[in-house]
């Protein structure tokens, strides 16, 4: 097994021979249009779950223009026909390689609710048509692409493939299900951040290496038979071990995850596997993983290189069309209506919250994009977007404030093995510097034919509270009526689990936001996310959590049950019960209490919904239960009446009556993959008896 390859300048390949034939407008999906560009044959194309649309929020456009630039002819099949391969030959043979990937989401993410009912609506398809792409998507293009043209190399990748790359629990089929790579029997797969392997792997494949062969490439997976000679094995089958570090040569080491028969069949093995793998997840001190299935193995290169700030300017600087596809006329998209005027600022998350999967995607590691190629983006839509009136939807990411900040100290960032920077607290290695991000809105604002950008991403409030000054530029310039924070839930037990900070710290921010409002004169409101049935919540956590709702008249109109997202800490909690934030042990280890019954997530979801009459009879059964009757009865103190309206009751807490009374604020909280908004919004209020003046902004 050959050295891992360093990281290089991500533009400096030798372009291909076929760059003579130029830039497409688009990337075709026909052979007519290859016809127009004088292309005999395709060199490499891609698969996709989603609509093709040229922009760079899209990973297809972003994968498809980057080979473009090193000199590829690239094609797109978007949202094929999978009941035969017929759909697959539209293009013919690529010369190199298929480009495999479910779209920007997980299929059955897509596809199932937290309810695991059918979505009959799909963002990332035109007309919101859902059923467009095959459950375990990555998996069926994979086989098709196989039969189509046999002999052609697969290489998979995207988020679905990125988490599902070891065994992993699949919430939908309730088990657990082998690596994803074996079951679509790919050449190669590529996780996290794509760029630097993908580019790496067509110009090999180009000078007639396979894919199966390159065992040295960042942010891959192959099939392997064991470990090569010289390698040191630390088998974490063994729970006696805390995943030891620093004592071998870091490029001859390779962790033995326990094997997908072992992990299939004994849960706190599982649990296991999860903690060791996030723990391998920095770049800087990261080995190299190995998994038994079967009779080989699933080998995992380290993480993938972050790209520098040139290098994310050169991705993000590729000529997009910045449009969908023009097959699809005047088809509505929804998810490229959402992010049409919005740019992207940066990428990855040092949160670390345990339910979401950005981290085991994008990495910890902040890259962020330079000013001056953010403002030549937002002049671009200015210019080149139709239906632009001045409004920037968005200047974000994963999360709205993490723009350039970093570890203190480079060498400290490279031995880090925290799961997180800003949990229990914030690392005190952690720079906090908002000044970067404020320069930036202004330098925004001031460009000609902008009249407003709106800050539409998550914001991450424990690192605004740091900067006073964010807080007041943001409300001041950047609030379109509401802004949207994620506290999650307010009891230490769930908080502990989901690794975010304590429900202290959000009061402390709604200080700072509305005292910086009322001194601009604005009449903004937060609008805070809340998870219920995640691991570690209680019935009683439940509960005083609509308490805390009520008493801030505050009023969920659609809230979100807890989904087991593949690969994320909260789903090996949920499947496990175990806590693999902390040292795992077969006894001792502790115990992780979850809602795993179905009526007992509706429960969980009930109480978010406390004044929603169809559901009281279901709280107050849980009241009773509890010892709780204090709680039933007329007044304010109150969390539910004795009395039922008639005609209510009969949907076992899945009601949709609002009532809402003066006051009382209606906001609206799901999680990122999880549903849609409804069309219309109700109006807004904070508890001041007025509406909201503006409806809220869609957010990506």
């Amino acid at each position: 097994m050959k050295k891992q390859t360093k990281s290089g300048a991500l533009f400096a390949h030798r372009p291909y021979w076929a760059q003579r034939f130029g830039t497409a407008p688009f990337l075709p999906m026909s052979r007519a249009e290859m016809d127009v560009l004088g292309w005999d044959s395709c060199d490499i194309i891609l698969v996709t779950g989603d609509a093709y649309v040229d922009h760079p929020s899209f990973g297809m456009a972003i994968i498809g223009r980057l080979l473009e630039s090193q000199g590829f002819r690239v094609g797109i099949i978007a949202q094929p026909d999978w009941s035969s391969a017929d759909a697959f030959k539209t293009l013919g043979p690529p010369n190199l390689f298929w480009g495999v990937t479910a779209g920007n989401m997980d299929s059955m993410v897509n596809r199932y609710t937290a309810d695991k009912k059918i979505r009959h609506n799909d963002s990332y398809t035109p007309g919101d048509e859902g059923g467009k792409r095959p459950d375990r998507s990555v998996i069926v293009y994979a086989q098709r692409c196989r039969e189509a043209y046999k002999e052609v190399p697969v290489v998979i990748g995207g988020i679905e493939a990125s988490l599902r790359r070891i065994a992993h629990y699949d919430y939908w089929s309730d088990k657990v299900r082998r690596s994803v790579l074996p079951d679509s029997k790919a050449d190669i797969l590529v996780y996290g951040n794509a760029e630097r392997a993908i580019v790496d792997i067509a110009h090999r494949v180009a000078k007639g290496e396979s894919p199966k062969d390159m065992h040295d490439i960042r942010g891959t997976a192959h099939m392997t038979d064991g470990a090569p000679d010289g390698y040191t094995v630390i088998d974490m089958t063994d729970l006696d071990l805390d995943n030891p570090h620093g004592k071998t040569d870091m490029d001859k080491t390779v962790v033995r995850l326990p094997s997908y028969e072992q992990v299939s069949a004994d849960p706190v093995l599982y649990a296991q596997a999860s903690r060791v793998l996030h723990q391998e997840s920095n770049p800087g001190n990261a080995r190299a993983l190995i998994q038994r299935h079967g009779e080989r193995d699933v080998w995992l290169t380290p993480p993938p290189i972050p790209l520098t700030t040139p290098e994310m300017d050169g991705v993000y600087g590729l000529p997009y069309a910045r449009a969908p596809h023009p097959s699809y006329g005047d088809a509505r998209i929804p998810a490229w209506e959402m992010i049409r005027f919005s740019v992207n600022i940066m990428r990855g998350c040092f949160g670390g919250c345990s339910f979401c999967s950005i981290t085991e995607h994008e990495g910890r590691v902040i890259q962020s994009r330079s000013e001056e190629s953010i403002l030549k983006e937002i002049e671009d839509i200015r210019d080149k977007v139709e239906g632009f009136t001045g409004h920037i939807s968005d200047l974000g990411g994963p999360t709205a404030n993490m723009y350039r900040l970093a570890c203190k100290d480079d060498e400290i960032q490279k031995v880090c093995r925290r799961p997180s920077c800003v949990y229990p607290d914030i690392c005190k290695n952690l720079g906090t510097n908002h000044d970067p991000l404020i320069h930036l809105y202004r330098k925004a604002r001031e460009i000609e034919g902008v009249k407003k950008i709106h800050i539409a991403s998550g914001l991450r409030y424990d690192l605004a509270v740091k900067s006073p000054a964010y807080v007041k530029e943001l409300v001041t310039h950047h609030v379109g009526g509401y802004l949207k924070i994620a506290p999650e839930h307010t009891e230490e037990g769930p908080l502990s689990k989901m690794m975010k900070p304590g429900i202290g710290t959000y009061d402390r921010f709604k200080q700072m936001f509305d005292q910086a409002a009322k001194q601009a004169g604005k009449e903004y409101y937060l609008i805070p996310y809340f998870i219920a049935a995640h691991p570690g919540t209680t019935d009683e956590d439940m509960m005083n959590l609509a308490i805390w709702l009520k008493r801030n008249k505050l009023r969920a109109d659609q809230v979100q049950t807890f989904l087991p997202s593949p690969m994320s800490l909260s789903a090996a909690m949920y499947y496990s019960e175990r806590n693999p934030i902390k040292p795992i042990h077969r006894y001792g280890s502790e115990v992780v209490h979850t809602a795993k019954g179905l009526k007992q997530r509706r429960l969980h979801k009930a109480f978010l919904r406390y004044h929603d009459a169809e559901n009281w009879p279901l709280i107050r059964e849980a009241l009773v239960r509890m010892g709780r009757e204090d709680l039933i009865g007329p007044s304010k103190k109150h969390l539910v009446p004795a009395w039922q309206p008639k005609g209510t009751g009969g949907r076992g807490g899945e009601g949709a009556r609002t009532g809402r009374k003066k006051g009382e604020q209606t906001f609206f909280t799901q999680q990122a993959g999880e549903g849609r908004r409804p069309k219309r919004f109700a109006k807004s209020t904070e508890g001041r008896g007025k509406p909201a003046r503006k409806k809220p902004t869609k957010a990506r």
